[in-house]
């Protein structure tokens, strides 16, 4: 198996242990632990049993690991799975370098004016509301 292919496998493998791992963990808080896969619950009974030993971060690292190991072989890894490599920042999730600069050097005013606005519509229509009452009663 090429070097890319095992790469490829354990970079899908572990961004999804880590999905499955949080909803797992909601479900179980909202109690839906029943309805969970039985390696879901097996996972998390290890973690909890290690909540015990352990500060929750700890626990919840090992946790995705386990799931994490699971699916990289259940993907077609081979061998032990590899550590897993920190998100590296993309060309799709950054701004831009201008418009970075751009909003540093002069706050937006556009928030401001979306709030601004709907109010100042009311305003002015009562103001119509109040003028054409008048005018047609006299």
């Amino acid at each position: 198996m090429s070097s890319k292919s095992s790469s490829n496998i354990a970079s899908k493998a572990y961004f999804r242990a880590e999905a499955d791992f949080s909803t797992w963990l909601m479900m179980a808080k909202l109690g839906s632990f029943d309805d969970l896969p039985s390696n879901a619950q097996n996972f998390l009974t290890n973690y909890r049993d290690r909540l015990e030993t352990m500060s929750e971060t700890e626990s919840t690292v090992l946790a995705v690991r386990e799931v994490y190991s699971d699916y990289y072989r259940e993907m077609g890894g081979l061998g032990a799975a590899p550590e897993p490599q920190d998100r590296k920042p993309t060309k799709k999730n950054r701004p831009p370098e201008h418009q970075a600069a751009r909003s540093a050097a002069r706050p937006s005013i556009r928030p401001m004016i979306r709030k601004f606005l709907p109010a100042l519509l009311i305003f002015a229509s009562l103001i119509a509301l109040v003028v054409m009452y008048r005018l047609l009663t006299q």
